[in-house]
């Protein structure tokens, strides 16, 4: 059969030899009928004008120059190009030819035949240059110009390029020569003067960012790219908000980095994301001062399968630690964050564990066996009008998993303990702010019986694998859990305490359960979308800015504090939402209805500022500030922490008072505020051992 083949290849005549035949054809024409033609042009196209002996000349010497042209254009590749592709260097091999041959002309007819008119060597020698390119481009061009039609015919959106610089060039190139692209570009906008009124790639540049609105009417557009990488996040936001009032598909390119490294394509430009109308610059970390922190680490990850706690983990993974412990209790997101990091990486010491944070005894387990140096504390409840219809489970998984998990990492000598926390924490008005805020205590607490070297103190609570309590004992005391491990105190005097602190930030992007994917399901349904006020706001970050946030803190940390992000302005939810459904093409109250539907339980209008908390310090990052706890009293708190723990459990007692009695703060609704009681917030009386 192969034999069968290769005789079939060598009978088979190729198209492309067929191409350089009549080429050599053309060829034979063009170099004799290039001098000709100078020959002519000397003599006024009058053919009886030239003299007998010029003629002569010109014809002896014809064979001898076909000949060595055709050898020369051979020998430079002029047959057996792809001229469908022709650029600049099969155009550096015809200047190369035709200077060789005109060389051979000259000095060839001059000496061995007769001496020819100045004229005569300079027409020749250009005609044939400009005849035996323009063939071989003009094939290129036919394609080209094939392709165009073909490319118009599936053309399906009319394209605005924002941006006249470096950037938006490659994308208008691209745009004009991809097969792939289904977009035309009509018109280019600019902020600089100097470029309106001219061309960038053929296409015009029509003016500055307040002739949005009237090119996109004018040339029809569809389709808005902003290619302006370099462009400060207020300034993306200041055109964006321009943009989408036009009702226009808007892309946009992602970052200077991408221009940098020569990575800027078309298939760079990205759908423009809620993020990018929030206008405020991405939170920048100093990665080789965490990567300090976290090379040769064992680091553990509660609730590691969750929106913060799997981009925690990926940051992690890129870090080199030791070991990373995943912790969760949903089998099917530590599954989904095993395998990518494996994927990811193959030499990563990677161990995925299943329970939960609330089970003191699988915490046991794993402490002691692996001894993690960093705890990052992820696991939580955290939709607020669930916990209001389930408080017992909010105080159980938040409050109680947060105690027992901290509890062992001070027992088992880890050398910190971040806290992932929320602005609801800030004067909650419901039972998951105040659990938060309840966490937030907790690990104030420890910070402050390990400093003071008093772990004795500190009741442990003993949770069974039924997950009823089965009490809370002294740490001084030994019984032996189901495991039969006997828990002992083995904490040197000596060892430095495990430092705790929180890190509070507010509204994620795209987590689960944000506000945006539920308005992108809303949307692609048809609408309405459902708004719960038309003047509530919130604070907002992605979720990198979240995972960037918890990693520097444990960098800063040194113990007891709380870290607060400055996010700039609050955003209106009704404002986001119309953002969302002008983004998505649609005109809101038009096309999408958007429907108000009155504050769930335990939601606020207003969340406070975060950086409202009393005694606000700096950090070395400016956005990154560090809040004072409110004082109180640790021995109180741990008596009503070990009561509250209880009830929860047990099913017994109002939790929702119990909560209010451990924080000051807390004012759920429908419960008035005691007169005479102390406003939120207040200093008050500092007693032993108080925060």
């Amino acid at each position: 059969m192969n034999q069968k083949q290769t005789e079939m290849r060598k009978k088979k005549w190729e198209h492309w030899k067929t191409v350089a035949i009549y080429l050599m054809i053309y060829d034979v024409i063009v170099v004799n009928g290039s001098y000709f033609a100078g020959l002519m042009l000397r003599f006024d196209l009058t053919y009886s004008a030239i003299p007998v002996e010029y003629l002569n000349a010109f014809f002896r010497f014809a064979p001898y120059y076909t000949v060595f042209s055709l050898i020369i254009f051979w020998l430079l590749n002029l047959y057996n190009s792809m001229w469908r592709f022709a650029s600049f260097s099969e155009l550096n091999r015809i200047l190369a030819a035709s200077g060789i041959t005109t060389v051979f002309h000259v000095i060839g007819i001059t000496v061995f035949v007769l001496r020819m008119p100045i004229s005569y060597y300079i027409f020749g020698a250009v005609i044939q240059f400009c005849l035996v390119t323009a063939v071989r481009f003009a094939y290129r061009y036919i394609n080209l110009e094939r392709a165009r039609r073909e490319k118009n015919l599936n053309v399906s959106h009319n394209a605005m390029i924002i941006g006249a610089g470096a950037a938006g060039q490659v994308i208008l190139k691209e745009l004009k020569s991809s097969n792939s692209a289904v977009a035309k570009p009509r018109c280019v906008i600019d902020d600089n003067p100097n470029k309106w009124g001219r061309l960038i790639e053929g296409i015009p540049i029509v003016g500055g960012r307040e002739s949005i609105l009237e090119a996109a009417e004018k040339y029809g557009i569809d389709q808005i790219m902003l290619a302006m990488p370099s462009a400060s996040a207020e300034k993306r936001r200041d055109i964006l908000d321009i943009c989408k009032e036009t009702g226009c598909e808007l892309k946009i390119l992602p970052g200077v980095y991408q221009l940098a490294n020569g990575e800027l394509t078309l298939s760079k430009m990205k759908p423009v994301a809620v993020e990018d109308l929030l206008g405020r610059e991405t939170i920048k970390v100093d990665l080789d001062e965490i990567m300090r922190e976290l090379e040769e680490k064992t680091i553990l990850v509660t609730g590691g399968g969750g929106s913060i706690g799997s981009e925690l983990c990926r940051q992690i993974a890129g870090r080199r630690p030791k070991r990373l412990i995943i912790f969760d209790i949903y089998e099917n997101n530590a599954y989904e964050i095993e395998q990518e990091l494996k994927r990811k990486y193959p030499e990563l010491a990677l161990t995925v564990l299943i329970g939960s944070v609330r089970d003191s005894r699988r915490m046991e387990l794993i402490f002691r066996k692996y001894r993690p140096d960093i705890v990052y504390h992820a696991a939580a409840h955290k939709h607020v009008p669930l916990m209001e219809t389930s408080p017992a489970e909010a105080i159980k998984n938040n409050v109680v998993g947060t105690y027992v998990t901290a509890y062992w990492a001070m027992r088992c000598e880890a050398k910190r303990f971040v806290l992932i926390s929320t602005d609801k924490a800030v004067n909650p008005t419901n039972i998951m702010g105040a659990s938060k805020r309840l966490c937030e205590m907790v690990i104030q607490c420890m910070d402050a019986v390990g400093k003071e070297g008093r772990m004795d103190i500190l009741p442990r609570i003993e949770i069974g694998m039924t997950g009823d309590i089965c009490g809370m004992a002294d740490a001084s005391s030994s019984p032996k859990s189901d495991a039969g491990i006997r828990i002992e105190c083995d904490r040197n005097k000596d060892q430095k305490c495990t430092q705790f602190v929180a890190v509070r930030f507010g509204n994620v992007l795209g987590s689960n359960g944000s506000v945006i994917p539920l308005f992108k399901k809303q949307i692609a349904a048809g609408g309405p979308v459902t708004v719960t006020h038309p003047d509530i706001i919130r604070y907002f970050m992605t979720i990198p800015e979240a995972v960037s946030l918890v990693l520097q803190a444990g960098a800063y940390a040194w113990g007891g504090e709380i870290f607060v992000l400055d996010m700039g302005a609050p955003v209106k939810i009704d404002t986001l939402a119309r953002n969302l459904i002008k983004l998505s093409g649609y005109k809101p109250d038009v096309d999408i209805k958007i429907k108000y539907v009155g504050l769930r339980p335990g939601e606020k209008l207003f969340e406070e500022k975060l950086m409202a908390e009393e005694g606000l310090k700096k950090t070395d990052n400016e956005l990154i500030h560090i809040g004072k706890p409110i004082p109180f009293d640790t021995m109180d708190f741990l008596k009503k922490l070990e009561k509250l723990a209880r009830a929860s459990y047990e099913g017994t007692g109002d939790i929702i008072g119990l909560v209010e009695e451990m924080v000051p703060t807390f004012r759920p609704e429908g419960r008035e505020k005691p007169e005479g009681e102390k406003t939120p917030g207040k200093k008050r009386k500092k007693q032993a051992l108080s925060i």
